[in-house]
């Protein structure tokens, strides 16, 4: 065990002292996440990420408060910020939340008026009706947004009916309004009217958030960027671990290490330890620099550092399985380029995965990148380590079915003989 460690920071120390390996590892993807940086407007405010955001509208009030909710989500200031739709169905609604096909669902109950403004002739039962606000936490942005404009609905009328209640008071103890049921129920029938026919017209009820986004995160857009960024060039960093193997065999420097009383299974074991302590120390300066630069917050300490573990485990099986399917150094290093390309396109690094067909979204999850960039986001969406057991899982079933392959390989070519 002592010879695996000690092969493995060898190969630790040796990649930090490489400047071409510096470059790739650490300055490169650096470089790339602070031009994003700039792009997505991180840096001084500038930019947005904002666009029209599919909002889901279910009126089952017959009453003016919900035509007026409904009218303020289709009024025409808000028409280049939402695309609302009206349904019948609150199940239908939910369930396109549930299948990321739109940002929210605004659900108004059936009631919800005549729970705020009774009719004339009834009493009010004083209980009134809550709209369901039914949001989807991989949008934050976009919820966060219409949870603002509903709330701004529920202020503005709790503040009416407040109001009114004060008014009717006063005219009671003024003599202005005589305690009769019938008058007090015109009068409350007559301001609740002017509340709701009034431009700023909305409702005293409160909001249920059925998959609420935690309101301690707000979610940065370089929170899903910079570490897709970083996954992408952890596969460039596994792929020229592996390749050392093979130059190092090339060079003579191997035969010489295997004429020592080293066993073949040990100096394999400190080699893909080589591998796998230098993706965990790239991808642990990069998330802390991105932090440092950006203000990321990834929450959960524990989560954050099982996730990185789990994630280079998964990559460093894709570059040890690479090492035994090529001859040569070179034929290592355009493999290894070719994989970090389709893996950081396939993984989201260069698109959202949301945007690809169904097919490749399936293929997404042979990479390391796809399983990682969802740790992260829900780190960043103030998720913890009890939230990412299945992506860890995920990961280290990979990790494992891929050296099981890589093994099989060395076993019937032979990579390692004395």
């Amino acid at each position: 065990m002592r010879k695996i460690f000690l092969i493995g920071f060898k190969d630790l120390r040796l990649a930090f002292r490489d400047p071409t390996a510096l470059v790739l590892m650490l300055l490169a993807p650096f470089l790339l996440t602070l031009g994003m940086g700039f792009v997505t407007g991180a840096f001084g405010g500038g930019g947005s990420d904002l666009q029209e955001m599919p909002v889901l509208v279910v009126n089952q009030d017959a009453g003016e408060l919900g035509q007026a909710l409904v009218n303020l989500f289709q009024a025409p200031e808000l028409a280049e910020l939402l695309e609302p739709t009206l349904l019948d169905d609150p199940a239908a609604a939910r369930r396109q939340v549930d299948d990321d096909q739109t940002t929210a669902a605004v659900i108004i109950p059936a009631g919800f008026t005549a729970s705020i403004i009774p009719a004339a002739g009834q009493a009010s039962t004083g209980e009134m009706r809550q709209i369901e606000l039914y949001v989807n936490p991989a949008r934050p942005t976009g919820a966060g947004i219409i949870q603002t404009i509903v709330e701004e609905f529920v202020g503005r009328v709790e503040i009416g009916r407040i109001g009114g209640e004060v008014a009717i008071a006063q005219m009671l103890e003024s003599g202005l309004l005589q305690p009769d049921p019938q008058a007090l129920a015109a009068a409350g029938e007559a301001l609740g009217k002017q509340i709701a026919g009034d431009e700023a017209a909305f409702s005293a009820i409160s909001i249920r958030k059925t998959r609420a986004v935690n309101e301690a995160s707000q979610f940065n857009i370089m929170a899903y960027m910079a570490p897709g960024l970083a996954l992408m060039f952890l596969m460039l960093t596994v792929a020229y671990g592996g390749r050392t193997l093979l130059t190092e065999r090339a060079q003579g420097t191997l035969p010489r290490l295997l004429v020592t009383p080293t066993a073949v299974p040990q100096i394999l074991a400190g080699k893909v330890l080589g591998i796998y302590l230098t993706g965990v120390a790239q991808i642990t300066i990069l998330v802390a620099a991105s932090s440092l630069l950006f203000g990321l917050r990834w929450g959960d300490p524990l989560g954050l550092a099982a996730l990185i573990l789990a994630v280079v485990f998964g990559a460093t099986g894709w570059g040890v399985l690479l090492t035994t399917l090529v001859r040569t150094p070179g034929q290592a290093a355009n493999l290894g380029t070719a994989l970090m390309l389709i893996f950081g396109i396939l993984g989201g690094s260069f698109i959202s995965l949301n945007n690809l067909p169904g097919a490749l979204q399936f293929a997404s999850r042979l990479t390391p990148n796809a399983w990682g960039l969802d740790g992260f986001t829900t780190l960043a969406l103030g998720g913890g380590l009890g939230d990412l057991g299945g992506t860890i899982l995920g990961l280290l079933i990979m990790g494992v079915v891929l050296f099981g392959f890589a093994v099989l390989t060395f076993n019937r070519r032979a990579i390692l003989q004395k």
